[in-house]
């Protein structure tokens, strides 16, 4: 399976060069992290995919000026199936594991910059999110982003 390829990208007119992976490790089914995302001084695409177990996956549109803004769309990855889900710059990102001990990778287009990170409130009504399953575990950072008027 081909992880990921420039060109291939390119033909579907996505630019879209990973400078940075990094992979998560979640032990109980049913934690949800996110909705993640680097503002516009260090916006940052990502690609995910899940290496071991199962996840609902989210984008989360926050590009005021896009028409899909304040939507979300969701779709399971698993170690089994292979799909990934390509986030646009200022797009949120969330998870919920659908399995124990679960491994997921992400690529992204900039660098971790502490100072642009951003998160919207996975459960905010705003966005009113259908996570699968009852929410297990969630950090502290995620259960305190602020809720969003749109």
């Amino acid at each position: 399976m081909r992880a990921w390829c420039e060109r291939e990208f390119a033909q579907q007119g996505i630019q879209f060069v990973p400078v940075q992976a990094n992979m998560g490790l979640s032990v109980q089914k049913g934690t949800v992290r996110g909705m993640h995302f680097q503002d516009a001084s260090a916006p940052e695409a990502k690609l995910v995919r899940c290496t071991r177990g199962a996840i609902f996956d989210v984008a989360l549109d926050l590009r005021p000026k896009s028409p899909t803004y304040g939507k979300w769309f969701g779709v399971e990855l698993s170690a089994d199936n292979g799909r990934m889900l390509f986030l646009p710059e200022l797009c949120g990102h969330g998870y919920q594991t659908l399995t124990d001990d679960t491994e997921m990778h992400y690529m992204t287009s900039a660098h971790y910059t502490p100072g642009a990170v951003r998160g919207a409130r996975f459960d905010d009504p705003a966005f009113n999110i259908k996570w699968p399953l009852p929410v297990t575990a969630v950090s502290d950072q995620d259960r305190n982003w602020p809720l969003t008027s749109i």
